[in-house]
Parts: structure tokens; C-alpha cells; sequence
């Protein structure tokens, strides 16, 4: 029993998901909770993809999320999402110093411009492309890791999101109109966020304003500032003047 547990007593799969950054967290959760309720036939999918009609005519508003979190019933096929989902969900966002407020930043940006765009493609869910952009942003900040497809073949990772556009092409036939609107949509958020700051002195035009920032932030600077002043209570003295 003692060898299915992982490091603090817990069990592999628990331990994996509490290890998980805490918006990949929310995330993956709210994409698997979505799917066990069409399986249990508590929704359908009919009143989760996104509409403008019944968005913004109806007032069913929660259709602006939940076009992020059906990949489908329960299947192989969402299992795979779901991992392709919180694998780089991940990476991104411990990349990000496992800064909440810079990946939920990201998260808002290439969904607002899903929604933007989806009405011109006659697209309802948008978790695939959501997870496009996530993978392309990945691919192109990891030039030189090595990635192997099926085990069939070996490439750099920028290449990551041609293969699986073509792979799609082949498995379905069609074009695959979500990932290139995700390869779009995350090179805009790419170029100005790796590439364009060197270029203009280091300016961000993407990065999340101050009261996003302080919106996730904030607490964490209180707490610290919380335990700063306690220390030095303990040691029978105030906070450092401010001068």
C-alpha cells in the first residue's frame, strides 16, 4: 500500500494533481466536471457552446466558458485532450514564474479573440483551438527541445503544431480551421511578448495591468508583508521606516 503512495502520503494521481499550478488546476478540474455532467445527462451540450444569439439575445452568459471546457463525452479521446490540455497549460504557466495573474492574463486574451473569431468559422466549441494557442506559444519559447510523434518521427518543438495540423488533416480530412485560428491567435501573443519587447525597449504591450496584477497578486504581497511585520515583533521592534 505504502509503495502506491507518493511523497507526503498521497497517491500518484492525487499527488500529480495537486501539483498542478493552481489556474491549470481549476481548469482541468472545471474541463472534466463539464464532461461528467453531460455524461450524466445533468446538461447537454446544447446549452454549453457558445452562440451570440443565445449569448447576447437570451442573456446566457455562462456560454462564454463553457465553449472552453466541452472536448466531448467520456472517451479515450477526451483523455487525451485533458492531458494535452494540463501539459502545457502547465509548462506555460510555471514558466511564468507560476504567476496566476500572467497566465489567466494569457487565458483571457486567446479567449476573448476565440470569440471574436469563432462566429466567422461557425465554430461552437472552442477548447481545441483554446489549447492550440497554449501549444504553439510552448513551441516557439522551446526551440531546441526534441519532441517524437507516434514514436514515428523526431522533431524540434516548433514544429509541433504543423504535425498535429497534419495529422488532424489526415485523421478527419478537413482542414483543421482550431488549430490554425489557436497558431494565429498565439503568434500575436508570441511576437509581442518575446519578440517585439527587445525590439522597443523592453515594452510589453501584453502583459496584464496593474489591477489584474493586484487582483491575483495582491494578497500574496499582504501576506508577505503580514510575516515581514511579525518578525520583527518577535524581535521587539517595528516595521522599517519608510523614508
Amino acid at each position: 500500500m505504502d509503495q502506491m503512495m507518493g511523497d507526503g502520503g498521497r497517491f500518484p494521481l492525487e499527488a500529480w494533481f495537486w501539483e498542478m499550478p493552481i489556474v491549470t488546476r481549476w481548469w482541468t478540474t472545471a474541463t472534466v466536471l463539464t464532461s461528467a455532467l453531460v455524461q450524466c445527462e445533468m446538461v447537454t451540450p446544447f446549452q454549453l457552446f457558445y452562440s451570440v444569439r443565445a449569448v447576447f439575445g437570451k442573456g446566457q452568459y455562462w456560454r462564454l466558458l463553457t465553449t472552453f471546457l466541452y472536448f466531448g463525452p467520456f472517451s479515450l479521446d477526451l483523455l487525451f485532450h485533458v492531458y494535452f490540455l494540463q501539459r502545457y497549460a502547465r509548462l506555460l504557466e510555471e514558466s511564468s514564474g507560476r504567476s496566476p495573474a500572467h497566465f489567466s492574463w494569457l487565458l483571457l486574451y486567446a479567449m476573448a479573440s476565440l470569440i471574436l473569431i469563432s462566429p466567422l468559422v461557425s465554430m461552437p466549441f472552442l477548447g481545441h483551438p483554446l489549447s492550440s494557442v497554449l501549444v504553439y506559444i510552448w513551441s516557439r519559447r522551446n526551440p531546441d527541445t526534441q519532441l517524437s510523434f507516434l514514436g514515428l518521427m523526431v522533431f524540434t518543438a516548433p514544429y509541433l503544431p504543423w504535425v498535429l495540423m497534419g495529422f488532424s488533416l489526415v485523421m478527419h480530412g478537413t482542414v483543421p480551421k482550431d488549430e490554425i485560428m489557436g497558431v494565429v491567435i498565439g503568434h500575436v501573443w508570441y511576437f509581442f511578448n518575446d519578440v517585439y519587447p527587445p525590439m522597443h525597449n523592453g515594452s510589453r504591450p501584453l502583459d496584464p495591468p496593474a489591477f489584474w496584477r493586484r487582483l491575483f497578486e495582491g494578497r500574496r504581497r499582504d501576506e508577505t508583508a503580514d510575516n515581514v511585520n511579525n518578525e520583527f515583533a518577535v524581535a521587539g521592534a517595528g516595521p522599517p521606516e519608510v523614508r
